[in-house]
């Protein structure tokens, strides 16, 4: 049996935004879609699709911005970057830094079945950031 993947970066974008805007468990009731750009379509370095925004205490804060690849998409944590990263490698993604000030985080979901696993890092980032909040 050959199982078909999702490998159109365009189609992993709007799976894993259906997800997060959709989900309502785990803290990603307070994620939002915003500045989305439906008609984006993938290239070599990646076009900016649409960010990912926290509401927190009547104030929303871009948390991610995701970009749209031929054949993936990457996911760019503004928020909780070291968070992002550990929650990222124990699901199995690809991971890596981004050398800029403040750092980022680069989550690379690659196949249309890895989009619950970044759901996964989303819901673990917003844990931190609540956790980092009530701490305060």
């Amino acid at each position: 049996m050959v199982e078909e993947r999702t490998t159109d970066g365009k189609r992993i974008a709007q799976l894993l935004s259906s997800e997060v805007s959709s989900r309502e468990d785990s803290g990603l009731d307070a994620l939002e879609v915003v500045n989305a750009d439906a008609d984006v379509e993938g290239s070599a370095d990646g076009e900016l699709a649409y960010e990912v925004a926290r509401e927190s205490g009547g104030q929303s804060d871009v948390l991610a911005e995701v970009y749209v690849h031929e054949d993936r998409v990457r996911v760019e944590f503004r928020e909780e970057a070291d968070a992002a990263a550990e929650s990222a490698e124990s699901v199995g993604l690809r991971v890596r830094p981004k050398a800029v000030r403040p750092p980022r985080t680069l989550v690379f979901v690659e196949d249309g079945a890895e989009v619950k696993r970044a759901t996964d890092v989303f819901v673990s980032v917003v844990e931190t950031a609540e956790h980092a909040e009530s701490a305060e």
